[in-house]
């Protein structure tokens, strides 16, 4: 549910109202809950900006090897699903352990889980 904060230009106060859709927000008339004032000043908490779309099928060889070895597991199964997709000859395996990458599993784990798969075989 988003939140909005604002302060009151006549007492100072801060606070946040939270609204279930954006057409409730927008009929809404807020009001101080100190003052009771409609002077109000809208304010920016916090901004959240999507980091943009690697593309790793057009990486080299050793730029794939840099995401591999930075540890960051979602950015490894993120690899992993566009350079593997959804091709059936990479088998299960393959697919389960990008799964859990996404799900920002440790690479050290999915390793392990994969060795005492592959051994249970």
């Amino acid at each position: 549910m988003p939140e909005y904060h604002y302060k009151c230009r006549s007492c100072g106060n801060r606070f946040s109202l939270f609204y279930k859709t954006y057409a409730e927000f927008d009929a809404a008339k807020p009001v101080c809950p100190n003052c009771g004032r409609e002077t109000l000043s809208a304010l920016i908490q916090g901004v959240q900006i999507a980091a943009p779309n690697r593309d790793y099928t057009k990486m080299s060889s050793q730029e794939m090897l840099s995401v591999l070895e930075s540890g960051d597991s979602r950015q490894v199964g993120e690899m992993f699903q566009q350079v593997g997709g959804t091709d059936p000859r990479l088998g299960k395996q393959y697919h389960d352990a990008t799964q859990k990458l996404l799900k920002g599993e440790k690479i050290e784990k999915v390793e392990r889980d994969l060795r005492h798969n592959s051994d249970a075989e």
